[in-house]
């Protein structure tokens, strides 16, 4: 169990690019800064297509809630379905394991759409039209952001936390969608997993299945019916969970597939994330 977390949570949502795409066609803005934390820059890099539609997507660059830079030159080619159909894309990197627990992660991906919201203008997409996609904790960071977000605090003195941090629409890979039995010493995830070290009475705020509500932005999962790091089920319930509350939401279930999708998998996963967000991104 210890080798197979290591393995697979990390790198998942790698295996999740179908399209190799030139950076040529894209015009790429690196390392903007977002905020600080102890010192440091949080940063995310922008790739604009040549014919943006005015949306945008955030990708949370996140595996096993650790946060690494890639070379944006190599992380455009994750991106090739989505820039194809206009969207403007944001990678977002977080304050990283094992330094920092989800807790704090997730103020960092919240702080990154408010950031974005409030800077709409000069990235070229609508404040209203942003969607939020990842794999893995990248997934569950991103169901985060579509069940727990708020308005902003009108009074707070930094004006990025004024702004609201809720997204139009979401789509998340493989996602962990409660925590809580991890959030313990017992757990083999809490043992490889710095970020799941957290107190335990916490688990419950940080866990997407117990915050459904019927505001929420409409939600696709892509799920594979062999993955035994992530199961399936934590799609299916929250799923169900959705269903409740009467919020749009779709399972799409890659037959054979373990955590993380390869060769035609990878880009039916691909294809159905940016049909989504054409369907639920769209300019009215």
């Amino acid at each position: 169990m210890k080798r197979m977390i290591r393995v697979w949570l990390v790198p998942a949502i790698v295996l999740s690019a179908a399209h190799a795409r030139a950076g040529e066609d894209v015009a790429i803005t690196p390392d903007v800064v977002y905020g600080h934390k102890d010192g440091m820059a949080l940063t995310f890099d922008v790739f604009q297509p040549k014919e943006p539609n005015g949306a945008g997507i955030l990708f949370m660059v996140s595996g096993g809630w650790y946060s690494r830079w890639t070379p944006p030159e190599q992380t455009v080619n994750l991106f090739g379905s989505m820039l194809d159909k206009g969207f403007t894309l944001f990678a977002v990197r977080h304050g990283s394991s094992p330094k920092y627990v989800i807790p704090e992660v997730i103020e960092d991906v919240r702080r990154s759409v408010r950031f974005i919201r409030l800077h709409a203008d000069r990235f070229g997409v609508e404040a209203g039209r942003l969607g939020v996609t990842g794999g893995s904790a990248g997934g569950h960071l991103s169901l985060m952001l579509g069940t727990a977000s708020d308005d902003g605090d009108p009074n707070a003195t930094d004006e990025v936390l004024r702004a609201s941090d809720r997204v139009a629409a979401v789509a998340a890979y493989y996602p962990p969608t409660d925590v809580r039995p991890w959030v313990d010493e017992s757990s083999p995830y809490w043992q490889n997993y710095p970020a799941l070290r957290f107190d335990r009475a916490q688990a419950d705020a940080y866990s997407p299945i117990l915050h459904v509500t019927d505001d929420d932005p409409p939600t696709l999962l892509i799920h594979g019916d062999k993955d035994e790091l992530v199961p399936l089920d934590h799609s299916t319930k929250i799923q169900a969970e959705f269903d409740k509350s009467h919020v749009p939401c779709e399972v799409l279930v890659i037959e054979g597939a373990g955590h993380g999708f390869r060769g035609e998998d990878g880009k039916r996963a691909a294809d159905a994330t940016a049909a989504w967000f054409e369907k639920h991104l769209a300019a009215k």
